[in-house]
């Protein structure tokens, strides 16, 4: 069946459409006029708003780290510089938001897994390790991968794009002289903080003052643009020191060969400018390379030329020497009777290593006479002697400010009795540093005025504190030269064109509450040239063999010494003050073979 509608008018049709046409236009319209109005809110009067959630999607604030300062000798070599590096960190809170995605959200973000493998083997770390470091700290949004690495080494790392793990510029220490300057210098740790010598003295000088910094990251961590600094980055303060890096490194390649000839168990080394106060070399063997401390023994890290206390042996002679000279009691010509090698006080028998008769006062020195030095001390007032070393600065600390440094011991006045005051005379029952010693000698050297040590280059003549009279000195120094003459217990430590004053030193070491009869300590001090001092220099030496009788202080402490003062005196063009020998020509001998015979050891000092 064909069923006919009714047409409708046209007018009517027109109309139907017409209607929805401007239903729809008014709709467009008002989302548009919604849009801008949003827009308009957006930009102009709430603007904070865009710009707040942009910064905290993209600006982050970072540390700038300040670079430290670097330390030099007194030329301006570089003695510990720092070198930019780079460190790998994680943040395993978006390690852990990329591998969940919120399901939440819209459109879901496809997970990202990190490949703790890869990583671990990128940057030489145990994958399991790793992964349970990550998996401890799943809040954390920061964690130290790996440190300090070479900055191309940590950017093949990084252009992987690990998701979660970024770079950081920090900077490491670096030590140009190694293992010569070790004691001296320290180190710094990871965080570079100084932890040992100069760079724990001076660490806030040379720290500076971290800055503060916005920058626009992307979201794989990617620096886009430095946008303010915050807070500028000081840097810190370079420091000049006193030391003289050719002059150290001489002092370490001889101290080194002699501690490995003799057997030793260690060695020290200390030289001072004698006008100054200025410390131009400090030396200790065994040392450690301050640049790879991997398998560092704690024990080698003991700066023995501060913190390490000895008896000082027959060196101390000189200043009992210097006591009975400003006593009046003595004169340089006064005798001394030594027969027959040896005297009893008390209970205490004082020997020398043979009978040198009678002996004048230069000679207690030149042969080195237990029996003259305790003459000296009990023909004084009881408390003259130790005063009189504690005026030199014995039994306390120098004052030098280096870290840990030892004040050695004198007895309490309680036992300022006989006995003690002998060996006190020649060294024994005292304990004293290398510092301390050769501060004492360089004072002497100085026509009895005391220097502050000085571990920083000296810009300014430092004021001196008179401790015993020119005339004394001036006394002293013939006696002391003679130490280093053929007739004395030194020709070793001679210097070709310098004239050489000084003292040796061989004392047993004590152990379990008595001497021991075959560990001694050897000992040189001393001072060139003699006509102007320049260098004091002392020389020490712990447990050398004593096959061939090579333990004594003229026959091993004294060589290092020459070798030394040598070639500092030389590089520091001091003139000569003496007539260069020629060489003389030796005919070829034939040696007979000599019997060697064993001697007692002495009590107390032997040299």
């Amino acid at each position: 069946m064909n069923l006919k509608l009714p047409k409708l008018p046209a007018s009517a049709e027109s109309a139907d459409f017409s209607g929805r046409h401007l239903l729809l236009q008014g709709l467009l319209a008002l989302i548009f006029l919604s849009m801008a109005a949003r827009a308009t809110y957006l930009h102009i009067i709430d603007k904070n708003f865009l710009r707040q959630q942009g910064d905290a999607r993209m600006l982050r604030t970072e540390t700038i780290n300040a670079h430290r300062g670097m330390i030099m000798d007194r030329n301006g070599v570089p003695l510990a510089v720092s070198t930019p590096v780079t460190s790998l960190w994680i943040n395993p809170k978006e390690v852990y938001e990329l591998a969940h995605p919120d399901p939440t959200e819209k459109r879901p973000k496809k997970p990202v897994i990190l490949d703790v493998n890869a990583l671990a083997t990128a940057i030489g770390l145990e994958p399991i390790d790793l992964a349970a470091r990550i998996a401890k700290n799943p809040k954390k949004e920061f964690l130290y991968l790996k440190r300090h690495l070479a900055p191309d080494v940590a950017q093949v790392v990084l252009e992987r794009e690990f998701p979660g793990v970024y770079g950081l510029t920090e900077y490491r220490r670096y030590y140009p002289e190694g293992d010569a300057t070790a004691h001296v210098i320290g180190f710094t740790d990871l965080d570079d903080h100084g932890k040992e010598g100069v760079e724990l003295e001076f660490d806030k000088d040379l720290s500076g003052i971290s800055g503060v910094q916005q920058v626009i990251r992307d979201r794989k961590g990617h620096k886009v643009k430095d946008i303010a600094q915050l807070k500028p980055a000081k840097p810190g303060r370079d420091i000049s020191l006193s030391f003289d890096a050719r002059v150290q490194y001489v002092a370490n390649r001889e101290l080194a060969a002699v501690v490995a000839a003799s057997e030793a168990k260690a060695g020290y080394l200390v030289a001072l400018d004698v006008e100054t106060g200025e410390v131009l070399a400090m030396v200790n063997q065994p040392t450690y390379n301050p640049n790879n401390r991997t398998s560092l023994n704690p024990q080698q890290l003991r700066n023995r030329a501060v913190i390490d206390m000895f008896e000082p042996g027959s060196t101390m002679k000189v200043l009992t020497v210097a006591a009975g000279l400003e006593s009046g009691k003595f004169t340089p010509e006064s005798k001394f009777n030594t027969n027959p090698g040896s005297m009893q006080v008390l209970n205490h028998l004082v020997r020398d290593h043979e009978n040198y008769g009678v002996i004048d006062l230069g000679t207690i020195l030149t042969k080195s006479s237990n029996v003259g030095a305790s003459q000296i001390a009990l023909a004084l007032p009881p408390e003259m002697l130790p005063t009189f070393f504690q005026r030199f600065g014995f039994g306390r600390t120098t004052g030098s400010g280096f870290p840990g440094e030892s004040k050695g011991l004198i007895q309490p006045r309680s036992e300022w009795h006989p006995v003690q005051l002998s060996t006190m005379s020649y060294g024994n029952g005292i304990a004293v540093t290398v510092l301390q010693l050769i501060h004492a000698y360089a004072t002497i050297a100085n026509h009895g005025v005391q220097l502050p040590i000085s571990f920083t280059k000296v810009t300014t003549p430092p004021q001196g504190t008179r401790l015993i009279s020119e005339h004394i000195t001036d006394q002293l120094f013939p006696m002391m030269e003679s130490v280093v003459s053929s007739d004395g217990t030194a020709v070793k430590a001679a210097v070709p064109g310098y004239r050489v004053a000084g003292k040796t030193g061989t004392a047993h070491k004590p152990e379990a509450g008595r001497y021991s009869a075959n560990k001694y300590m050897a000992l040189f001090v001393g001072f060139a040239p003699v006509s102007h001092p320049k260098v004091a220099l002392a020389v020490v030496i712990d447990e050398p063999s004593t096959r061939n009788n090579g333990y004594y202080g003229g026959a091993v402490a004294a060589p290092v010494f020459s070798k030394v003062m040598g070639e500092a005196l030389r590089l520091m063009n001091v003139p000569l003050d003496k007539p260069l020998e020629a060489p003389v020509m030796m005919k070829k001998t034939t040696i007979a073979p000599v019997k060697t015979v064993t001697a007692t050891p002495a009590i107390g000092d032997k040299t």
